[in-house]
């Protein structure tokens, strides 16, 4: 049954329904709408995480050489409003990424440390000397080399399987040929589960 069938399901419909099947089940109209609305919702859950990364990846994906300079880098993260720059060879194939928070490490912030807090950082950050790169020097010198990709075709439960285990906010979707296509953020995995949520009145998904 389509969705859009559910969605006109209303509270008459289950008393209707109680009625078909006489007293033979000992349920209330409250449990049968409260059931529903669990299975409905796992049955979304289940379609969401299916979806293709393919289908929910960022476009165009913005990329950089290692020979760049830090400046450069910076410029493209500023005007392009992204956290991430995958880097890549001559062949345009993933070799590194560089983000925000390495530009923050590169100033003394430990940003790499998941298991700190605000404080934690703020108070790393006061607490060593600042050690600033060069905008000159190069891409190269700054970037993660182990870089976490995923295919097109993976599903998104698999994608967000892949961020959990190696705690990352970013894939890089690639090809089978190790070249970028697109982008996986944290962001793009919000906005999809947002989406998704239907609006709800009295137990009942809103007409």
């Amino acid at each position: 049954m389509s969705d859009d069938k559910w969605c006109s399901l209303a509270r008459e419909d289950f008393e209707h329904a109680l009625e078909d099947m006489g007293t033979v089940v000992d349920v209330t109209v409250n449990d049968l709408i409260q059931l529903t609305e669990k299975a409905r919702k796992h049955a979304q859950l289940r379609r969401t995480e299916s979806m293709l990364v393919e289908n929910l990846m960022s476009q165009p994906v913005h990329t950089i050489h290692a020979d760049a300079s830090l400046g450069e880098a910076a410029s493209v993260l500023l005007s392009q409003r992204i956290s991430g720059l995958p880097v890549v060879n001559k062949n345009n194939h993933v070799i590194g990424i560089i983000t925000e928070a390495d530009f923050l490490c590169a100033i003394g912030v430990p940003c790499h440390l998941p298991t700190h807090n605000l404080w934690q950082t703020l108070s790393g950050m006061f607490s060593q000397p600042v050690q600033l790169h060069e905008p000159n020097e190069n891409v190269g010198a700054l970037m993660v080399t182990e870089v976490v990709t995923v295919l097109p075709e993976q599903t998104l439960h698999e994608a967000v399987e892949a961020m959990k285990s190696h705690r990352v906010k970013r894939l890089v979707v690639v090809d089978g040929k190790q070249k970028p296509v697109g982008v996986l953020t944290r962001s793009d995995l919000v906005r999809v589960f947002f989406e998704r949520i239907p609006e709800t009145k009295d137990g009942l998904t809103a007409d």
